[in-house]
């Protein structure tokens, strides 16, 4: 059985991100397109459905580190913010984006809430990334 650990993730978050489109749960704010990523960055994501990618980004990263809150995930996708003449510091990214898509994601049914813990993927969240997973690595090998 193909799991999320056989495949390279960009390919799997790109495929999740294509199904997380078809759900009705996971859907971008308005102020999606003008927001900043985080403090480090200069401007708003390129993609027109970046949220998606950042929802299966997140999916995939709680499935493979297990239970995690907002703060640890928001520094999974932080950086290194341009303080000017003194050294760069490393910021972490937005929590308000990282907790809207864990709500739709909770919504969908890929996570449940652990107490204590934050969140960790459920039995459909766990399905819908090793189908992904079989999809790219049959899209691989074929």
């Amino acid at each position: 059985m193909v799991t999320v650990y056989d495949v390279p993730a960009e390919k799997l978050i790109l495929r999740t991100a294509e199904k997380l489109k078809e759900n009705s749960a996971i859907v971008p704010p308005e102020w999606a397109e003008f927001v900043r990523t985080g403090r480090h960055t200069e401007k708003a994501p390129r993609q027109d459905d970046w949220w998606f990618t950042r929802s299966a980004s997140i999916l995939r990263k709680i499935y493979v580190k297990g239970p995690m809150g907002t703060s640890r995930l928001a520094a999974e996708y932080g950086g290194f913010a341009d303080r000017g003449a003194k050294p760069n510091k490393a910021v972490k990214g937005s929590r308000n984006i990282v907790r809207k898509c864990m709500i739709q994601l909770e919504a969908a049914g890929y996570l449940i809430p652990v107490a204590k813990k934050g969140r960790m993927i459920s039995p459909a969240g766990v399905s819908l990334l090793d189908n992904a997973a079989k999809e790219v690595f049959d899209e691989i090998n074929a």
